[in-house]
């Protein structure tokens, strides 16, 4: 967990973001928003910290795109296929993002 400590909040956003695809009551879809923009933030900054530069601006386009402050609204159809690859995002960020610790020799 050290190295990945973002790991249990995107795997969260990805299986949340997984079952929006699915028809579900709009608070649902409320809550998405907050969670996957505050789990974006930490991990662009997570990303950003380790100097991974393609995690900072992914993620960071990712939190602006599904903040709940000033929401973008698009129809079901188009959010469907960004819900998905948002979630693949996620679930991809738990497989290559992580801290190197140095080995002391």
């Amino acid at each position: 967990m050290d190295r990945r400590p973002h790991l249990i909040p995107a795997l969260v956003t990805a299986v949340m973001l997984f079952v929006a695809i699915a028809e579900l009551p709009y608070g649902h879809y409320e809550l998405l928003r907050w969670v996957v923009c505050g789990v974006s933030v930490y991990v662009a900054y997570m990303a950003y910290k380790w100097e991974r530069v393609w995690g900072t601006w992914v993620f960071g386009f990712v939190a602006i795109l599904l903040n709940p402050i000033l929401p973008i609204h698009l129809t079901k159809e188009i959010w469907r296929p960004i819900d998905f690859v948002c979630g693949i995002l996620f679930v991809l960020s738990t497989l290559s993002l992580e801290k190197v610790i140095e080995k002391n020799m």
